[in-house]
């Protein structure tokens, strides 16, 4: 194992105590001095402001961070000549299927529901004693356009303007437009420009890491301020939480996935599944895309037998850039979380959520809780205090191991699709 696989686990292990402590304390507290005086107080001098900065500084590098991912992540699809027919179709591919798998997740969630059933009272008062920053991002959800004239605030006239008001769907769409144009334009000059945005995605991310290693005190005092409003109820909602979004990934790789497999790829999806196998259990086992790269290489060449020149460029983009579990996460946490402090989402507002979750699937970053900074931003966008990210990420880890089995099988399942067609062709030299 290496050593950034050690610490990533050692940082996952460290959330997951943090998620414990706070549980636990605020299970006691709730029982024994629910409306003691000292409560309010810690809640609202220590541990709310600890888990605020913690917000504010993922806050402060979310932008720059989606921004320069999403770019890269679109320019590369046409990084080699030679495959920028192939690069159109994963583009393609990529943006259908994810929308598909966002939908089922946001059916479902809305069929099921696991966030109802808090006392609305209660979580009305979670809300008041969340701080200013709380009410100033409910006021901002209140004041959100709706119907029509938010379709039309995707498309931002103001990139900068986007920028300072936190309109994260405008910057993303500017994002997307930015890395086609450097795809479709090709010069020393925009070579320059895409090695830039890969050097402030760089920093971002190494800064996104030094942040995320201050999740583990960051959870413990969501959790305690969480479990000493709620107590026990809590529980119940987080296992309700888990399984909608377990049946929901179900759902992508049993339906969805069989599906293109038998219509469009022309294969038994039962064969195409015993062949990947390898492939799902180190994902499962690592929880990570990128070191489950060269074992999924392997499988596509060596079990699936797709062209080598097919299954290399469409996993290495897949690995980065078709994210359909995490994609599904994403809008099921938003969701679930507006239903538990009682926030009704309007279809607008949950298609919002749908689009910034497939383009954030593109540009979601590969560190520990890689998904963390699109869904505080999600949430701050539509209303919904980001505070209660502290809520699901205790069981974040088994959760980031089976949407990533989900990601790297649809990554394998995108390579046998776009395969279709191109096997005659000559292989490129290597």
């Amino acid at each position: 194992m290496t050593r950034a696989s050690k610490t990533a686990l050692s940082l996952q292990w460290q959330m997951l105590a943090g998620f414990l402590v706070g549980l636990i304390a605020g299970l006691i507290v709730h029982a024994t001095a629910r409306d003691a005086a000292w409560v309010d107080a810690a809640t609202r001098y220590v541990t709310g402001p600890i888990g605020q900065v913690f917000l504010r500084l993922l806050f402060m590098l979310v932008i720059p961070l989606l921004v320069s991912a999403l770019i890269v992540g679109i320019a590369e699809m046409g990084e080699i000549r030679s495959l920028r027919r192939v690069g159109l179709k994963t583009l393609v591919y990529t943006l259908v299927v994810s929308s598909i798998a966002v939908a089922i997740s946001l059916i479902v969630v809305n069929l099921l529901r696991p966030g109802d059933g808090v006392d609305p009272i209660q979580a009305r008062a979670m809300l008041d004693n969340a701080g200013e920053g709380a009410r100033a991002i409910l006021a901002r959800g209140g004041d959100a356009p709706k119907g029509v004239d938010a379709l039309l605030a995707m498309v931002p006239d103001n990139i900068i303007r986007a920028m300072a008001n936190n309109d994260i769907l405008a910057v993303m769409v500017f994002a997307l437009f930015f890395g086609i144009g450097l795809v479709l334009v090709r010069t020393e000059q925009t070579k320059l420009l895409l090695s830039a945005m890969e050097g402030l995605f760089e920093v971002t991310m190494r800064l996104m890491g030094l942040v995320i290693r201050l999740a583990p005190i960051a959870i413990a005092c969501f959790m305690f301020n969480l479990a000493a409003q709620f107590g026990w109820e809590l529980l119940e909602r987080l296992s309700a939480y888990v399984g909608v979004v377990l049946l929901a990934l179900g759902l992508q790789m049993v339906g969805v996935y069989s599906l293109l497999l038998a219509v469009v790829a022309r294969r038994s999806p039962l064969a195409f599944f015993a062949g990947v196998q390898d492939a799902m259990v180190m994902a499962f086992a690592t929880a990570s895309s990128n070191a489950t790269l060269p074992t999924a290489i392997r499988v596509a060449e060596e079990r699936l037998h797709l062209p080598r020149r097919i299954s290399r460029f469409v996993l290495t983009i897949g690995a980065t850039a078709n994210q359909n579990g995490t994609a599904m996460f994403e809008g099921i946490t938003v969701l679930f979380l507006a239903q538990f402090f009682g926030i009704e989402l309007d279809w607008a507002q949950q298609l919002m959520v749908m689009l910034v979750c497939i383009l954030g699937g593109v540009g979601t970053a590969g560190v520990p809780a890689g998904s963390l900074p699109v869904v505080a931003m999600i949430l701050g966008m539509v209303g919904v205090p980001p505070e209660g990210i502290g809520l699901v990420l205790g069981v974040d880890r088994f959760l980031d191991m089976c949407r990533t089995t989900l990601n790297v099988t649809g990554d394998l399942v995108a390579a046998a699709v776009i395969s279709v067609g191109e096997d005659e062709e000559e292989e490129a030299p290597a």
